[in-house]
């Protein structure tokens, strides 16, 4: 008997303990909130005879009470969600931090007889553009301290800032929603006074004419946010009463103006994605005849600056890899080209900087770029030698024809950016600066790789590689593996603070330059865009299942992340092969493409077509609305997912993600995580200032981290 009641206390007290713990589960599950869900009105979208039925169109009611509460739920919910990674945010934000030299400086270039640079102040959010008289011992004169201007900003951006040609005045654009439309204030420098003009909608861009009083400038379109109209303004009036000096009619194109190296003119500069057009007037003569330098021809881009007497032009006229021309002002059409650089089949004619001795070219060859420099006298030339393996170079800051040294930045997925002085003549390079990295970095502790993948077709793919040494190369590290593919940008190798925070963790890291963009050759660009745009897609594929074949990951490790059309990137590959990806990370993504594209009305649409091609016409339609990441929502089990957005993003409209994540909510079938970020505050670009974007990673970085346990 006694036995017995021993043995009832001992099965009550385990069944006390299991119903604690089965009541604990329960309490806390009912403390985790469930996720948003997004209520459905269907809509009827009809194209070609082809019906879709969107029962989230209703999320594009920028304004409405019920798309708000939406994006606020959601953010509510990932802030529940990652709330116990709280700590490790704030970890990961304080490495990225303590790796940033707070009171840095840029190299001065000098313009003018005076030293330009910027300069951060300790725990300063924004930098303070200053400059010098004639040497850099002499005191500095402050011309825009962006921090005080940022005062009771949630965002704030400095577009751009012009000094006249007297060096008495500056011209500056300031962006405080996010939308990229700016307003341009005019500064007199000699006594700090801010003329009462404001010139609101604005493109950002101002060009000086040398009269140092008179302003040009471009106009947005509020709604479309196409910059389309050139405005003359003098200095002093009311911006209502500034002359219209060039309109754009055709909606394909957007508009710029600036004012050539040789400040002899002002250049409005007109383009689409596959062509381009330039007007100029003489800077003498401000309210003088503007003229076309050579008429646009579709499919014909090219793109001019001037010295002594000729345009030097840079196009692709009847060479797919650009070469460079020149010709005389007087009859700069393209029946007067004189050609200076021939065409080659294997190197891209990136940029060209013009000096009084020399010709320097950046050149891409096999997906790394080169510097070549040409003496104009001798008729010799050299390439600057690099010695790493993946690396990207570029031209700096070069404003005086009269110099034998060429300014140019370099860095490395092991090297931090880095700023040199050449000197042409004698090959002499000065190190002015590497940015600092503090705490114990080493690049000599990381390992650094070009390999290539070959895509279903064939073709070698490249990818760049980095990870720490040591760690042990059997299948099972975490990969956090990136990539871009559209409008011909190249996706170039580059050094990231932030990034060590990963690879310290035994991430490896990888880029995957795939078509699309223009790494090889504008072919390159060519085969990922348009009825060819699936191949950006299996290419990113094709080099995630090199990485994993080579040992470098496996499937349940990878992490993939992309932005913008990066974004779509990830949609469309996440729908093809979700079972090789652990996690996806898509930052403000292009991802409900055929809707978008329909719709006129929204920013950067019809400039697109000739990138994505116009759904207006069946066969582009058909293609498509076949990898549109948001029509292809299946019901089958996809990776974690993290997406962030920003509600005043003018280039990716925030209901794209908004409507992608509501439609993977409701059809996909595994309880992974899906997170949505909305930043309220915030655009295309994500946060202003040069901290803030760090708790933005941090977040990735945790999210990543606490799908990889």
């Amino acid at each position: 008997m006694k036995q017995r009641f021993v043995l009832f206390i001992l099965l009550l007290a385990v069944w006390i303990i299991s119903l604690s713990i089965f009541s604990g589960c329960v309490k806390n599950q009912k403390a985790m909130p469930n996720p948003p869900v997004a209520g459905k009105i269907e809509k009827k979208l009809v194209m070609h005879g082809h019906e879709r039925m969107d029962p989230y169109y209703w999320m594009n009611q920028r304004d409405d009470e019920k798309v708000i509460g939406y994006l606020e739920a959601e953010n509510a919910y990932t802030d529940a969600v990652m709330a116990h990674t709280k700590d490790l945010q704030k970890q990961l934000y304080d490495e990225m931090l303590s790796r940033i030299r707070q009171d840095d400086e840029s190299v001065p270039y000098k313009k003018d007889g005076y030293y330009y640079y910027s300069r951060y102040e300790q725990g300063k959010e924004y930098p303070i553009h200053c400059r010098k008289k004639a040497a850099l011992g002499n005191p500095e004169e402050i011309l825009l301290n962006v921090n005080e201007m940022a005062e009771g900003h949630e965002f704030f951006s400095l577009g751009s800032y012009d000094i006249s040609t007297n060096n008495q005045l500056i011209a500056y654009s300031v962006d405080t929603v996010s939308r990229r439309l700016y307003s341009i204030y005019i500064k007199d420098l000699s006594t700090g006074q801010v003329f009462p003009e404001i010139i609101a909608s604005t493109s950002g861009m101002v060009a000086w004419a040398n009269d140092n009083r008179t302003l040009f400038y471009v106009v947005r379109d509020e709604v479309t946010l196409l910059p389309y109209k050139v405005y003359r303004h003098e200095v002093g009036t009311d911006p209502a009463e500034d002359v219209l000096v060039y309109e754009e009619k055709d909606p394909t194109f957007s508009t710029s103006c600036y004012k050539t190296k040789s400040r002899k003119f002002i250049m409005i500069g007109l383009f689409s994605s596959i062509t381009t057009e330039y007007r100029y007037l003489d800077a003498d003569d401000p309210s003088g005849e503007i003229r076309i330098l050579s008429p646009r021809e579709r499919g014909m881009e090219y793109y001019a600056d001037h010295y002594q007497g000729h345009f030097y032009i840079r196009t692709n006229f009847a060479a797919k890899n650009f070469r460079l021309m020149k010709a005389p002002v007087g009859n700069p059409g393209k029946e007067h080209w004189e050609e200076v650089i021939p065409h080659r089949k294997d190197v891209l004619l990136d940029e060209f900087e013009v000096f009084n001795s020399y010709l320097v070219l950046s050149e891409k060859k096999n997906g790394l770029t080169q510097l070549r420099i040409m003496d104009w006298e001798q008729a010799t030339d050299h390439y600057l030698p690099f010695d790493e393996e993946t690396y990207s170079a570029w031209l700096s800051v070069n404003p005086e024809f009269d110099s034998e040294w060429l300014r140019f930045g370099y860095t490395s997925l092991t090297t931090p950016v880095t700023t040199y002085d050449y000197h042409m003549a004698t090959h002499e390079k000065l190190l002015l600066k590497r940015d600092p990295v503090l705490g114990d970095f080493d690049p000599s502790h990381y390992e650094a790789k070009r390999l290539y993948a070959t895509a279903p077709d064939g073709v070698s793919v490249p990818i760049s590689l980095v990870y720490r040494k040591g760690i042990p190369l059997n299948g099972k590290n975490p990969a956090w593996i990136t990539g871009y593919g559209s409008y011909g940008s190249s996706y170039d190798p580059n050094f990231s603070t932030v990034r060590l925070s990963l690879l310290d963790r035994g991430f490896v890291f990888a880029i995957a330059h795939i078509r699309g963009g223009e790494e090889m050759g504008y072919e390159w660009y060519e085969q990922g865009k348009m009825l060819n745009k699936k191949n950006t897609f299996t290419d990113f594929i094709a080099c995630v299942e090199h990485l994993i074949k080579l040992n470098y990951t496996d499937p349940d490790h990878v992490i993939i992340n992309g932005g913008s059309a990066g974004g779509l990137l990830m949609g469309a590959v996440m729908n093809m092969r979700p079972d090789l990806y652990r996690g996806v990370i898509a930052a403000v993504p292009f991802v409900d493409v055929v809707t978008t594209m329909l719709d006129e009305s929204i920013p950067l649409t019809t400039g697109e077509y000739d990138e994505w091609g116009d759904p207006r016409q069946k066969e582009f339609y058909d293609y498509m609305l076949s990898y549109s990441p948001y029509d292809n929502v299946e019901a089958k089990d996809y990776p974690a997912i993290l997406v962030t957005t920003g509600y005043h993003d003018s280039q990716v409209q925030y209901w794209e993600p908004a409507k992608w994540v509501a439609r993977l909510r409701d059809v996909k079938t595994d309880d992974n995580l899906l997170l949505f970020k909305v930043n309220m505050d915030y655009g295309h670009g994500g946060a202003s200032g040069r901290f803030r974007r760090f708790e933005e990673i941090a977040l990735e970085y945790a999210f990543a981290l606490e799908v990889l346990k």
